[in-house]
């Protein structure tokens, strides 16, 4: 279960650098490695079977695809936010789906 977050670790990572080089965008590379932090901050939660990894990557997740949305409210025909709702939407609902396995709600 760490290893999708592991892996989104490091995408945004390298998204936060590529818009920083590319464009010069300081609040690209803030918000990369800021998602960075979290998604790895939760796959080292996971795989140690400590508490609260999966809710960090539950909230990293739906941000990242709140994240998308707006963008792609605010641009026309931009692929960077059809990228950012489709990762934050699989992960939000892989985490929802494995929260709903251990805390079962519905």
């Amino acid at each position: 279960m760490e290893h999708p977050a592991i892996t989104l670790s490091g995408l945004c990572a390298v998204g936060g650098i590529m818009g920083y080089v590319r464009k010069g965008s300081l609040p690209s590379l803030i918000a990369g490695t800021t998602f960075s932090i979290l998604f790895g901050s939760a796959g080292y939660l996971l795989k140690q079977n400590a508490d609260y990894g999966l809710e960090i990557a539950f909230v990293a997740s739906s941000t990242l695809l709140a994240a998308g949305i707006s963008r792609s409210l605010k641009a026309q025909k931009k692929a960077i936010p059809f990228v950012l709702i489709a990762i934050g939407g699989l992960s939000t609902a892989y985490y929802a789906k494995k929260y709903n396995e251990f805390y079962p709600i519905w």
